[in-house]
């Protein structure tokens, strides 16, 4: 290997985050090893051990970029939406629509690696809830709005949220058909947030695509 052009720190600590990066949605959390980055960036591995001199704290923040991230352009892409049932709507739909099958794979992984790995666990957690906050928000606005009925607004988010990660996990080995994940989810959804007739409060309406 020829010698690596030396770069001031900031920007070689970028290189290895950006190749821990691609390597995880390419091969998996399982493919950020010490050796694959410095591969990636033409260098040696011991000048990646040297600015990452932890790879379990490396693989976490590379998780937590790539899920994170998700969330925060989900997150800008729902403010403008006027509605708690249309932003929900919008989520599921972002979510279950087969193009981010990468970042499922990323999740996965951190799921099964996470049991024998506490660093990334505790990273895989608290991403966890974040995304079961931002359920949480929608729902506790559409509640305040009478768009949605629900008496524990906590509790129904980690069903969605778990709903939303199983179906997109058995998209991972093509299992049920991807254009139907969506549908799914709505018509569950349609079930647990009826909302309350004003003519008559044991009755219940549909709120159909919306929620």
């Amino acid at each position: 290997m020829s010698r690596a052009t030396r770069k001031p720190a900031a920007e070689r600590r970028a290189d290895i985050t950006a190749a821990a990066t691609a390597l995880a949605l390419e091969e998996g959390l399982a493919g950020v090893t010490m050796r694959a980055v410095a591969n990636r960036i033409g260098v040696a591995p011991a000048l990646v051990a040297h600015y990452e001199p932890n790879m379990d704290e490396l693989v976490t923040s590379t998780f937590r970029a790539i899920v994170g991230g998700e969330l925060d352009e989900l997150e800008v892409e729902l403010a403008p939406v006027g509605s708690a049932s249309a932003r929900l709507d919008l989520l599921v739909a972002t979510l279950l629509d087969g193009s981010r099958d990468a970042v499922t794979h990323v999740w996965v992984d951190g799921w099964s690696i996470g049991r024998r790995n506490e660093t990334l666990a505790e990273g895989v957690r608290a991403e966890m809830d974040r995304w079961h906050d931002a359920i949480t928000r929608i729902l506790v606005a559409g509640s305040a709005t009478g768009e949605f009925r629900v008496r524990e607004p906590d509790a129904v988010a980690w069903q969605i949220l778990g709903m939303i990660d199983g179906l997109n996990a058995h998209a991972l080995v093509r299992w049920g058909r991807d254009a139907d994940r969506p549908d799914l989810l709505r018509s569950v959804l349609d079930a647990i947030l009826r909302v309350e007739t004003a003519q008559n409060p044991t009755e219940t309406t549909s709120l159909k695509r919306d929620f």
